[in-house]
């Protein structure tokens, strides 16, 4: 037992199996619970077993169905306090609405800081995260925030590659990211001119910096409809990369998002495990998944122990 009790670990529908990874790394079972619809579509909560003075973890993305897992999430953290645990932290490797972060335009929600309301709101002592889409989103909660990076995985991939590699960022929002992984492969970086005229469309004008005679490796925080890579992969061949490799944290892979991949330059797609594959995805044999259930466990750990959990970042 803990300084804040015993550890329990909770899950919503979201991703079972990431949650059973988790569970394994740690050594422990996952508490029962009743998570299903009633038959007009409102969720039903029950926590079956004693969570009293408990440290609990809740496991939930907020993936497609993003709102019912949403709605799910809060319902099993307001469950938990009513239960009287001593700590809840959720733990939400993918957090939906990430990218309505601020007004880029009038008479729209920031539907981050209400998703973040939300959370704080029901009941949460402290949020886990993986790769948030803005960093910055952190500071729409009162409660402490712990946001790792999937780098640390897919890194240990992107190493085993054999090649002539180039890093790039599919636009300029990315630089960051793109360049950390750049430095810690030791190898080149370029960048995509990007320019977007609608949301989930987007154009590729062209590459600043030498990928030529190279693997490009395209690294991102999440794909969506894939429209991005798409473009993206056209102009770096277009330019003399050899070949074209894609790698994100979150696989969202929504609308068309298979389809263009499957007839894109893109010769494999490396995500994570944060959003489970769809069966059309997993059919499409050019998508790997590196597991983050390791990297959540021992992060859960060293919360649940008290101890450093910047010690994941490195």
């Amino acid at each position: 037992m803990g300084k804040n009790g015993t550890l329990k670990l909770i899950t919503g529908n979201s991703n079972l199996p990431l949650a059973e990874a988790i569970a394994s790394h740690l050594g422990c079972s996952l508490t029962p619970r009743i998570a299903k619809p009633f038959s007009d579509g409102e969720i039903r909560i029950e926590i079956g077993d004693n969570v009293r003075g408990s440290d609990v973890f809740v496991i939930q993305s907020t993936c497609k169905s993003v709102n019912d897992n949403l709605i799910e999430l809060c319902l099993m953290i307001d469950a938990l306090k009513r239960a009287s645990a001593k700590r809840i932290t959720a733990v939400v490797p993918y957090y939906g609405y990430a990218r309505q972060d601020r007004k880029v335009i009038p008479r729209v929600p920031i539907s981050a800081k209400m998703v973040a309301d939300f959370i704080s709101v029901a009941g949460a002592s402290r949020l886990l995260t993986i790769d948030l889409h803005a960093g910055q989103i952190q500071g729409f909660f009162d409660i402490p925030v712990d946001n790792l990076y999937a780098s640390k995985v897919l890194l240990e991939y992107l190493k085993e590659l054999e090649g002539n590699k180039v890093v790039v960022s599919p636009d300029a929002g990315g630089m960051e990211r793109a360049r950390a992984f750049a430095k810690k492969m030791d190898c080149g970086l370029a960048i995509i001119d990007k320019r977007r005229d609608k949301p989930n469309q987007a154009e590729a004008m062209h590459v600043i910096g030498d990928v030529k005679g190279k693997m490009a490796i395209i690294v991102d925080d999440m794909v969506d409809t894939a429209g991005t890579l798409l473009t993206a992969s056209k102009a770096l061949k277009a330019r003399g990369a050899t070949s074209v490799i894609a790698c994100a944290s979150h696989p969202v892979l929504s609308g068309p998002a298979v389809e263009r991949l499957v007839k894109s330059s893109i010769e494999k797609l490396i995500v994570t495990d944060t959003i489970p594959l769809s069966k059309e995805a997993l059919d499409s044999g050019m998508i790997e998944v590196v597991s983050v259930a390791g990297l959540l466990a021992q992060a859960i750990n060293n919360i649940h122990n008290e101890s450093s959990v910047s010690v994941l970042f490195t």
